[in-house]
């Protein structure tokens, strides 16, 4: 890596996100980083995939500008190799935050008195967990603050391990690895490069699109079993 960074984001003609804080910007992130760019993401892709603290965290827009970082040489970590470490950093990221739902939740669930953290509502995430599993770990992942917790929800509903860590593994994979991917090959491009805020804006439309596509789907079900 070199510590020339912002000098060749600025040479590439890139633009800072307005609508994110400075702080949260992810061109200034990895600029502020320099040699050490690679390990902040990974830190902080962990940090939003396990720990509850780490929701507002820009992983989407983060992965992709990291991307962007490798194919300009502003980052100079093979691609392959990048995508290996988010990859795995989201992966242990959901194990731990699965662990934390699993051993914190039995302690708020088994109050009686507790009108918010009720034992049947275990049991219903468990019995959504069962059913939906592959598909509600795997689409998390692409949804912003959604990826954060369910992976405490998972581990609160007690939901089965082996399960849980194989679609987490496909789901860490298809996020850490193809968002990184997609910044690589497509931050090149001039137009993309001078609209990144716009790009921002389009990754995390895209993102809750499979939620969407569920949810019209339910609905639709609804209805028919309805009528």
């Amino acid at each position: 890596m070199t510590t020339e960074l912002p000098a060749m984001l600025n040479a590439a003609g890139t633009s800072t996100l307005a609508l994110l804080p400075s702080w949260l910007d992810p061109e200034n992130i990895v600029s502020s980083l320099g040699p050490f760019a690679l390990i902040g993401v990974c830190l902080i892709i962990f940090a939003e995939c396990g720990l509850l603290i780490g929701f507002f965290l820009p992983g989407d827009s983060l992965l992709f500008v990291t991307g962007l970082f490798v194919a300009t040489g502003a980052i100079s970590t093979p691609i392959w190799l990048t995508c290996l470490l988010l990859s795995v950093c989201a992966f242990v990221g959901n194990v731990t935050g699965y662990w934390i739902g699993r051993k914190v939740g039995p302690a708020l669930f088994n109050k009686p008195d507790s009108k918010l953290f009720k034992a049947e509502h275990v049991d219903k995430t468990h019995e959504f967990f069962e059913r939906y599993g592959a598909r509600a770990i795997i689409l998390a992942r692409f949804v912003p603050i959604v990826r954060t917790f369910i992976t405490a929800v998972a581990g609160i509903g007690q939901m089965d391990q082996r399960k849980f860590f194989s679609y987490s593994a496909i789901g860490a994979v298809a996020w850490a690895a193809g968002m990184t991917v997609l910044g690589y090959f497509l931050g090149n491009i001039p137009i993309i490069k001078e609209n990144l805020e716009a790009m921002a804006i389009l990754i995390v439309f895209i993102s809750i699109l499979p939620i969407i596509v569920e949810y019209v789907r339910g609905r639709r079900t609804k209805a028919k079993d309805a009528a």
